[in-house]
């Protein structure tokens, strides 16, 4: 009698089959009797073919690709979701090198805008009043000069300088006899500057000083005045 035998499944009643294997056929008969009981010890958990009915043959190698479909679903999911780890592991590195990126960007702009505050306010303290300056009956163009560079900020300086130097070329006395427009910064009328000082006429400092308060005032700067000066040719 051939007998079949089917390695790994286990029946766990006559209807149920829960472990299916490979199946393996044995032909006996003209089998030494020490092969007999090799197979047999082999075979000690293993379920024959021959012993499951024939009704049921179909449904264990049905299960048994089952098994193996869901096996390797079960791989596929696994891999699947390993890969989407990996992948918001990667991008939760990115995005925090980004944070960190941008804090540090962050911080430097702080830094260096304070650094800039520093600086300004060092030099306002810095800054003369036209007062400090004594009186002389005459002043050349570098000592209106050095008075301007010491009455303001060291950024505010050539912005200053070129409204001076297209309004007046730095002569304190100009004057347009057109439109009466008076000294350094050409005041429209000249005698606005008297708020400033009594010697408006003749004191560069004093101009200076109205100058700068005229530009502060209306352009919040000497820069700001330079930059309508630019749009327009007048400020």
């Amino acid at each position: 009698m051939s007998r079949i035998s089917v390695r790994g499944f286990a029946v766990a009643s006559a209807t149920a089959v829960t472990t299916v294997g490979a199946v393996v056929g044995v032909a006996s008969g003209s089998t030494p009797a020490a092969d007999d009981n090799n197979f047999e010890a082999a075979a000690a958990d293993t379920t024959l073919l021959a012993d499951i009915p024939a009704g049921r043959q179909a449904q264990v190698q049905t299960a048994s690709l089952t098994q193996q479909a869901d096996a390797q679903a079960s791989a596929a999911d696994a891999a699947a979701k390993k890969s989407a780890e990996e992948t918001a592991r990667i991008q939760a590195a990115k995005d925090a090198e980004s944070k960190k990126q941008a804090a540090e960007a962050k911080e430097k702009a702080e830094r260096d805008a304070k650094k800039r505050e520093a600086e300004l306010a060092a030099s306002r303290s810095s800054v003369r009043d036209a007062s400090s300056f004594s009186a002389q009956g005459s002043y050349s163009v570098a000592e209106v000069q050095a008075m301007a560079r010491q009455m303001m900020p060291a950024d505010q300086f050539q912005c200053f300088s070129n409204i001076v130097t297209r309004e007046s070329g730095w002569n304190y006395k100009a004057q347009n006899a057109s439109s009466g427009a008076y000294g350094l910064v050409q005041a429209l009328p000249g005698s606005k500057m008297a708020s400033a000082g009594a010697d408006w006429q003749t004191n560069p400092a004093t101009q200076i000083k109205w100058g700068l308060s005229y530009m502060d005032n209306r352009y919040d700067s000497p820069c700001g005045a330079w930059s309508f000066w630019q749009a327009n040719h007048w400020y």
